[in-house]
């Protein structure tokens, strides 16, 4: 059997040669790093699939409804939404808590959420300032977007009225999380490597 044919398959792969990796260039175990590591592949996960809603699938899903005769968005809808959308929740989740195990086990938390008043001040202020705006996107994820994407999705009961207003609070919520996630990924890179202005 393939193990590339499957997503699971392809996933236990790409971990297993990423342990690989990490004993081949530091023998040992090293909890941050584990951390980092997964808070990042989370992270990759969850801004992409934002980046894609927000870049692709709410674009294309317009042309298709214009697109008279054409196929329409259902199949989109029916197909790679929901999926899409379970990656996005789960991602957000576990990247959000990685983060703060990575904060808590290097005795940062603290600074982090105080914007570095409680010493480490450069860092705490700035991943302060990315966790926080990652928090509000968390927030909207589960209390704006994914509450609205059921009713759009059929999986809760709506009427057309409802449908009108979960699509634009799907709209206004997805395109706020974009904005705040390119100051917030600035603050995550920028926290231990220099910010660009």
């Amino acid at each position: 059997m393939n193990s590339l044919s499957s997503v699971g398959g392809a996933i236990l792969v790409g971990v297993i040669l990423a342990v690989i990796a990490a004993v081949g260039i530091r023998p040992g175990f090293a909890e941050l790093g584990l951390a980092v590591w997964i808070h990042i592949v989370a992270g990759v996960t969850w801004v992409g699939l934002l980046y894609y809603f927000n870049l692709v699938q709410t674009p294309g899903l317009a042309a298709a409804a214009a697109d008279v005769g054409g196929p329409g968005p259902a199949g989109i809808s029916k197909y790679i939404t929901g999926r899409a959308l379970a990656w996005f929740r789960w991602a957000a989740v576990l990247t959000w808590f990685t983060g703060i195990w990575y904060l808590g086990r290097s005795d940062n938390l603290g600074s982090a959420v105080t914007l570095g008043h409680l010493g480490h001040e450069y860092y705490g202020l700035v991943i302060g300032v990315g966790g926080w705006l990652g928090t509000i996107m968390l927030f909207n994820v589960w209390v704006f977007i994914w509450p609205a994407q059921k009713k759009l999705l059929g999986l809760s009961a709506a009427s057309d009225e409802q449908r009108t207003r979960a699509r634009r609070i799907v709209a206004l919520a997805s395109r706020v999380n974009f904005v705040l996630s390119l100051p917030m990924l600035l603050c995550m890179a920028g926290a231990n490597h220099a910010l660009p202005f």
